[in-house]
């Protein structure tokens, strides 16, 4: 059984058995890719060129809608080069920097849906301190702490998987390199510096679930106290897409790593995977 330092490069899940398939696969993973590039790169050049945008809601828009960039682009090419060339093979060290970037990246991206949810609850129940609490130089500090959360995280976490010995093979059970994939790999026990850090990363995405759902009961109860029905039309319509998003990423994410091993299999995951991937996608609908 090879160990880590034996391995040289994982085999990634095959996206179908027939060549017909896999350029199938290939075209429409092409598709996707390219609509969420032309979809989020819309948003970042309206954002970034039409002066009455620039407001806290639509400057956080813009650092999502890079974010989601950056974790497609770090998932599909890979996968439609392998469709393409009929291949599985990806380097050791490319699927460290695959890890390392699809954490970051989808980290980054949970943390900028929570200060989202606060700059909602701002506007919508406390609109006279709005300017206040959320000029420029507020908004930079937290779309940068986003990004840091994002980065610290994703260090943490792939430094943690790839420090523990494989010796269970190199095939992923995946399109692309991810934690738990690598984990199945592991021919050790967890020790006390993992279940650590799964404790601390659970504990700061159960803390963000709840502000957020905070921040919407909150804001539920002063929509439906508003006087006027155009009033709550308005505030509504700036919220419910943002929640979508919140919730399709969260129910990706938390089907896609705490669901039973019983219901798992290779299509179903693989479907999972691509929700999670383009999640972000949706935050067009914004």
């Amino acid at each position: 059984m090879p160990n880590s330092s034996s391995i040289s490069e994982f085999l990634l899940l095959p996206l179908a058995d027939t060549r017909q398939l896999q350029l199938l696969h290939f075209w429409l993973l092409l598709g996707i890719y390219l609509a969420a590039l032309l979809g989020n790169g819309l948003i970042s050049t309206a954002v970034a060129c039409d002066r009455c945008l620039h407001t806290p809601m639509y400057f956080f828009l813009l650092n999502l809608a890079l974010l989601d960039l950056g974790c497609i682009s770090t998932t599909l090419p890979k996968a439609m080069a392998n469709a393409l060339w009929d291949t599985r093979a990806i380097s050791y060290a490319g699927c460290a920097a695959q890890l390392f970037c699809f954490v970051f990246f989808m980290s980054a991206e949970f943390s900028l849906l929570t200060i989202m949810s606060y700059d909602r609850y701002v506007a919508i129940c406390k609109p006279l301190h709005y300017g206040t609490l959320m000029d420029s130089k507020a908004c930079a500090t937290m779309a940068a702490a986003a990004w840091g959360a994002g980065f610290l995280s994703s260090l943490l976490q792939s430094a943690s998987t790839f420090s523990l010995p494989l010796c269970q093979g190199n095939v992923v059970n995946q399109f692309f390199c991810e934690i738990p994939q690598i984990l199945k790999l592991s021919c050790s026990e967890s020790n006390l510096r993992e279940v650590v850090l799964i404790i601390f990363t659970i504990s700061l995405a159960f803390g963000c679930f709840v502000f957020m759902v905070v921040s919407y009961v909150q804001i539920f109860i002063a929509v439906l106290r508003m006087p006027s029905e155009q009033g709550r039309h308005k505030a509504f319509s700036t919220c419910l897409p943002h929640l979508a998003v919140v919730s399709l990423f969260l129910i990706t994410g938390f089907f896609g790593y705490l669901k039973p091993p019983s219901i798992s299999s290779p299509l179903l995951d693989l479907t999972v995977a691509l929700l999670d991937t383009d999640s972000g996608a949706s935050a067009n609908a914004l």
